[in-house]
């Protein structure tokens, strides 16, 4: 029986339909695209820090070429050339452009022209969001550089663009403070790229707590002759709680390619950790080899300023490309685990723990990981499963994310993940409305005990203090072909969780196998099947229902295998959320594991142009960059929808919650939006 608010609206028809798209997030690897790196400092106090910026200097690269004897010269000169259309790949870093490709089928650059949608102020002004991190203006980068908590400061550093909204040339460190991941202070620029060794960008890096509280970074820098090397930096005055100010090592840099490794393709070195059989540090770096195999290479350092290359690979896998912002960490079933600690419990004959190996490839910018065991002593990684091997199988977002890191809190015993999303708008209107990038929520992670096979991830529990008016709206049924708007307050800040059934006698009456669905490739939230599309449609536009209004479309698909047995897709449908033409829109997910019993559920987060979905307690997750024009503002709502052809869907459970703004901008602006 049906239940709902007396004053409820009525259930409306879905009298549209959607076009396949060609992208295929779940299709097998193949080639794939490039992406820069940032940094991301750490400050370990009662605040947390976020340390990194990418500066360009007016749309120009400084290049060079490496001298013959191979050793790149502190006085080597610099050729100054013009960037245009793709940015990155040239400086040896990944692909930072969107993609959105004007009508002649270019790069949309600011010179796009008539074939740019015109944007109003009011649109731009509305993408900034009330709960994310992002940078003051200009452009922001990857987090790379947490290193943890001391006495509940978290650090995290970001590249930023002082200077510009697109991504420049040259990556300094951008610089935020806050005590619970969600409110940031900005700070002025910690570091700029000013020394031979870094002059074309201070790259991506990592941030390490020594016993004694004090704290090193490594990070890679591009030379002036565009040789990736690692570098040393540490806080200028240790007693400084803001850690403002960072030096950089006299003897810099610390680190060269090793050989048979390319100049550029050597990169974003890892948090250290401790081995106590012979006392050193150990780190990691990503590369890849001269067949284009993704692979991982350790060092190991007394000092930090004198490594040496531990024989043999970490691990290696064949056609994944370059390994960018590599992550090796335990993980286990209920809290986070320390690498020193897990390294010292393995080699005292303790229990072994599973460790993650995380890549983001520089071939398609998507972030590759995989379970497996860590044996210090032979220094090798071995994946449980090799058919799920890093950079083939299993990704921490089936969305927009990308470049991430995590850190191990050590006030609170957790493992926290960040991740980079940027923008999927043109770099025409990133430019108009002055900045770009945003960072992911922070998200616990933890291994899934019940699957054994994947991780759970989980927005940090400090994002629940951001909950203001809280609407339970109980069990309602949607019947197959037909939407059920929310009566909302307001529908742009949002964390939604729901849980969704579907009737057992159209699932028992749903015989035929459908074998071909593919989230990206099967029509979107039209494909309609006996078994879904269903689940919920956000910043949808308020005032009509069903054509061609705006909507980005969250849910669950259900199909039957040939053995019978039933498979859940969860999926995010972009190709609605805008009537812009200069943005890409996609339709992005995967299969999402479902155990008898479980309800399919899932919590989505609603920030303006970020939607962030988190299915089965965090088994999988997707990120959406959407860029409405008319269903923004008190315009935007909320619906269910069930797209099924012959299966009735019940809300079991579900609860709205508005949120409130975490003013990292100017509050009286933000509380405007």
């Amino acid at each position: 029986m049906e239940a709902r608010d007396s004053g409820s609206m009525p259930a409306l028809p879905l009298p549209y339909s959607y076009a396949a798209l060609p992208d295929d997030a779940e299709a097998a690897v193949v080639g794939r695209g490039r992406r820069t790196g940032p940094l991301f400092a750490a400050l370990l106090l009662t605040l947390a820090a976020v340390l990194l910026a990418i500066v360009a200097l007016a749309g120009v690269r400084l290049v060079g070429e490496l001298p013959a004897g191979g050793v790149v010269e502190p006085n080597h000169p610099m050729e100054v050339m013009d960037v245009r259309g793709s940015r990155g790949p040239e400086s040896g870093v990944s692909e930072k452009t969107s993609g959105a490709a004007s009508e002649s089928g270019g790069m949309l650059g600011a010179d796009a022209g008539s074939n740019a949608f015109p944007w109003s102020n009011a649109m731009l002004q509305w993408q900034r969001t009330g709960f994310h991190f992002q940078p003051e203006k200009n452009w922001m980068n990857d987090p790379n550089g947490m290193s943890g908590l001391l006495q509940g400061v978290v650090p995290p550093v970001l590249p930023v663009q002082p200077r510009r909204p697109d991504l420049g040339n040259k990556i300094a460190w951008g610089h935020a403070v806050s005590r619970d991941l969600l409110r940031w202070r900005h700070l002025p620029i910690a570091m700029f790229p000013d020394q031979w060794y870094d002059i074309n960008g201070a790259w991506s890096g990592s941030a390490t707590v020594l016993p004694d509280g004090r704290i090193v970074m490594l990070y890679t820098g591009s030379t002036n002759a565009s040789v990736q090397v690692q570098c040393l930096a540490f806080p200028s005055d240790p007693s400084d709680p803001l850690l403002t100010n960072w030096t950089k090592y006299e003897s810099n840099p610390v680190l060269y390619p090793p050989p048979h490794v390319g100049e550029k393709d050597f990169r974003d070195p890892t948090t250290a950790w401790y081995d106590g059989s012979d006392g050193m540090w150990r780190i990691v770096i990503g590369s890849k080899d001269n067949r284009h195999a993704g692979m991982a290479m350790t060092y190991k350092t007394k000092n930090f300023t004198d490594f040496e290359l531990i024989p043999g690979l970490l691990h290696r896998v064949p056609a994944t490309g370059m390994w960018e912002c590599i992550d090796l960490y335990p993980v286990g079933g209920t809290r986070g685990i320390d690498m020193t600690d897990a390294v010292a419990v393995a080699s005292n004959g303790g229990g072994e723990v599973l460790h993650v190996m995380k890549e983001s490839s520089d071939d398609d910018r998507h972030d590759y990981y995989a379970l497996g065991r860590y044996n210090a002593v032979a220094n090798k990684w071995t994946p449980l499963d090799a058919e799920a091997d890093v950079g083939i199988g299993l990704r921490y977002d089936w969305g927009k994310f990308y470049a991430s890191k995590t850190f191990y809190d050590q006030a609170k015993k957790r493992r926290v993940l960040w991740g980079w999303v940027g923008e999927t708008d043109s770099e025409r209107a990133d430019v108009a409305k002055g900045w770009a990038s945003l960072q992911s929520i922070p998200r616990t992670v933890v291994l899934d005990t019940k699957t054994g096979s994947n991780l759970i991830q989980w927005p940090v529990v400090e994002v629940e203090t951001l909950r203001t008016n809280s609407t339970n709206l109980g069990s309602i049924i949607v019947e197959h072909g037909s939407v059920f708007p929310l009566s909302l307050h307001r529908a742009t800040q949002l964390d939604i969780e729901a849980s969704f059934r579907l009737d057992l006698l159209d699932v028992a009456a749903a015989k035929e196998a459908d074998v071909g669905y593919n989230c990206s490739t099967s029509g979107g939230a039209a494909g309609r099947g006996a078994l879904g599309p269903f689940g919920l449609l956000v910043l949808a536009d308020a005032r009509r229902h069903g054509g061609d209004t705006e909507q980005t479309a969250v849910y669950f698909y259900v199909a039957r295998g040939l053995d019978g047995s039933l498979y859940t897709h969860f999926c995010h449908d972009e190709s609605r959320s805008s009537r812009a033409n200069d943005i890409v829109k996609r339709v992005v997910g995967n299969v999402v594991p479902v155990l008898d019993g479980e309800a399919l559920s899932v919590r989505v987060l609603v920030d303006h142009s970020i939607i962030e979905s988190f299915a089965q307690g965090g088994r999988s997750t997707v990120t959406s960059r959407v860029y409405p024009t008319e269903a923004i503002y008190a315009n935007a709502g909320v619906y269910l929808f069930n797209n099924a052809t012959g299966a009735r869907v019940t809300a079991s459970s579900l609860v709205v919650h508005e949120m409130d703004s975490s003013y990292n901008q100017n509050q009286a602006e933000m509380a405007s939006l």
